[in-house]
């Protein structure tokens, strides 16, 4: 029976630990975005991304994808931005799923990242009004 505990335990601290490594690699972006700071943000950008702001799907260069969140952060300013699941696809493709607040506006927000040279960088970011 004490083998069974320890073994519940171990496993506990493995699931979680991931769960926290996963939240480190979205932790600086969640803050960027959260101070509303599109310069910020697309530091932990590819060289181009995906971003999907309520439906319309373009590909970026990192200037253009700062242009494109500034205009998105100057039109709806953030209020709150929170990270509420983090995981990892069978590849490793990892991603993020949280909520950002804008003056009583909700958007659903997806993000995912890649692995370059051992660095995390996001090659998708969506805003999906709820």
């Amino acid at each position: 029976m004490r083998t069974i505990k320890w073994i519940a335990v171990v496993l506990c601290m493995l699931v979680s630990g991931r769960g926290m490594a996963q939240l480190e690699i979205f932790s600086p972006i969640k803050e960027a975005i959260k101070a509303n700071n599109a310069k910020e943000a697309v530091k932990y950008f590819n060289q181009s991304a995906d971003i999907n702001i309520e439906g319309e799907v373009n590909n970026y260069s990192k200037a253009q994808a700062e242009f494109v969140l500034g205009d998105f952060f100057k039109k709806h300013p953030v209020t709150d931005f929170t990270i509420a699941h983090t995981g990892s696809s069978p590849s490793g493709l990892k991603y993020a799923i949280g909520k950002y607040q804008s003056a009583g506006v909700s958007y659903n927000v997806l993000m995912r990242v890649k692995e370059s040279d051992k660095k995390f960088f996001v090659h998708e970011i969506s805003f999906i009004k709820e």
